[in-house]
């Protein structure tokens, strides 16, 4: 049996399409590198933030860090005062006062919960309790910001005297 050559280049394509396809199908895929930043209460979940708060009173609460970003890495994490603004994806506070911060190093797909403490010192409605996530490179030898941040709102009332 002879094949004209319309058949022959029919097959010949449907064969290559496959060829390509099953090859497409089996390379392994490179994971979507991310971080991962969330504000937890003082039990260490979701939800029941504080709201309202005196002057000079502890404000407990919880941060949680995960790394998938492929690789071990050293990330910083700052918790600010906001005045009242949060930050952008893009430009970090440079001139907010840190209430406190901490470094960590964590492997690819670990998570952890850092539990913390804050104490405001004067009152400010519609305050911003703002944390802000950056990594080391090690290449240019530089905190980078992650563009992950994340806030609360609270109103911070004059301490009330005995």
């Amino acid at each position: 049996m002879i094949l004209d050559e319309e058949v022959f280049a029919v097959i010949l394509g449907v064969t290559i399409i496959g060829s390509v396809l099953g090859v497409a199908l089996t390379l392994p895929r490179s994971p979507e590198a991310f971080t991962a930043l969330g504000l937890l209460n003082e039990e260490g979940v979701i939800g029941d933030y504080p709201s309202r708060v005196r002057v000079g009173e502890p404000v407990k609460l919880h941060l949680y860090i995960y790394n998938h970003l492929g690789y071990t890495a050293l990330f910083k994490y700052q918790v600010k005062e906001g005045g009242g603004e949060i930050p952008s994806e893009k430009t970090p506070f440079h001139d907010k006062t840190i209430l406190t911060q901490g470094v960590i190093l964590l492997h690819h797909g670990e998570n952890v919960t850092i539990p913390f403490t804050v104490v405001f010192t004067k009152p400010f409605t519609n305050q911003t309790l703002v944390c802000e996530l950056y990594y080391y490179n090690p290449d240019s030898r530089i905190w980078e910001y992650t563009g992950r941040f994340v806030f609360i709102r609270l109103n911070v009332t004059e301490a009330v005297l005995p």
